[in-house]
């Protein structure tokens, strides 16, 4: 799966000549290969795409890129001393970059040997990456099934006296053990009055009984990203235990239901940030309903307060309300929703009814 032809078919519309990508999401994204940092290029022109890299990714990026042409670096021959020989090639003199990943000593670098503008174009990119393709839902939806299996087993191990850490690792294993490639993002899991941490990290914190425990995970399948949040209770919850959880789940389910391509990020934020705030909860609800999934586990579209602009069909996003009494505990319910023209399709399919352990 790679997505050349659609980066070259964008040229025009922004007034390019070809796009060079250098970040490692959107090489990926372009090329259906992956390598870590700065180790490729790709060069996409109406006429002909170019993937560089260096001989310890040749051979395995050849196995893996199609409709490219490979060039090999090193020993003299630079990315900007291949890359300026392409630009005269192709008489290209406006050439989009990432602006929002390059850093300034490669822009240095890249301005001074290739003979041509350099515009900033990394919305070219992140409009394109917006509208997910049934081949992307799918591997996502491959993803979102790996965390819910290793979510399954991890139920019947949370426990009195287990700590934090055991369940981050046990649910890093979990997720490997059932094909995962890597994780979206390093576990959270918090319990108790760690719980108010909308991003704690595991610690040596056992379990008690009469608490919640949070776990935020997700796992990269094909190189696509998963992510998942659920609340547990360790023994019999407390009536506001109840109450708290059950109003973030109405929540969630609120903003849900306003999910539909042509409704903005911020109508779906409101929706759901209505139920916290007419419970009396809103000022222990700081982030937003969710973001974009993708390559990468936050980018584009935001289901945010700030977000003005309408969500495309195809458009994954997280749907993550949460309440946060500080020093008390938390709750936090994630699935990840498909935008259509209708609604939206929930690949998640874990349940979320309150879970008493």
């Amino acid at each position: 799966m790679n997505h050349f032809a659609e980066v070259a078919a964008a040229l025009k519309s922004r007034g390019l000549d070809a796009m060079l990508l250098t970040g490692e999401a959107n090489r990926f994204y372009a090329s259906g290969f992956h390598s870590s940092g700065t180790d490729g290029v790709a060069l996409v022109t109406p006429q002909e795409t170019y993937y560089l890299t260096d001989s310890r990714y040749t051979e395995a990026a050849s196995r893996v890129i199609r409709n490219a042409t490979m060039e090999e670096v090193g020993l003299g021959r630079s990315y900007a001393v291949v890359l300026a020989e392409a630009v005269r090639r192709h008489h290209i003199q406006r050439l989009g970059f990432e602006d929002a990943e390059m850093t300034v000593r490669d822009h240095g670098v890249y301005a001074k040997n290739l003979p041509c503008e350099l515009v900033p174009a990394t919305d070219l990119m992140t409009s394109l990456r917006q509208a997910k393709q049934r081949e992307e839902v799918e591997t996502m939806i491959a993803a979102q099934r790996i965390a819910e299996q290793a979510l399954e087993v991890i139920v019947t191990e949370i426990r009195p006296g287990v700590t934090e850490k055991e369940i981050a690792a046990r649910l890093q294993y979990l997720m490997l053990h059932f094909g995962a490639e890597d994780m979206s993002f390093d576990p959270i899991v918090v319990s108790g009055p760690n719980g108010s941490l909308p991003h704690g990290v595991p610690s040596e914190k056992r379990i008690v009984r009469g608490e919640f425990v949070t776990m935020d995970f997700g796992c990269i399948y094909h190189g696509y990203c998963s992510d998942m949040t659920r609340t547990v209770a360790v023994g019999t919850p407390s009536d506001e235990m109840a109450q708290i959880y059950h109003t973030v789940l109405r929540a969630q389910l609120a903003g849900i239901d306003a999910v539909r391509a042509g409704v903005t990020g911020k109508a779906v934020d409101g929706a759901a940030r209505q139920v916290i705030e007419e419970a009396g909860y809103g000022p222990y609800f700081g982030h937003s309903f969710g973001h974009g999934v993708g390559v990468e586990i936050h980018e584009a579209p935001g289901a945010t307060p700030g977000n003005d602009q309408p969500l495309p069909v195809g458009a994954v996003i997280s749907a993550e309300p949460g309440i946060y009494l500080p020093g008390r505990l938390g709750v936090r319910i994630e699935d990840v929703l498909c935008v259509t023209e209708e609604g939206c399709v929930n690949l998640t399919k874990a349940p979320k009814e309150l879970l008493v352990l």
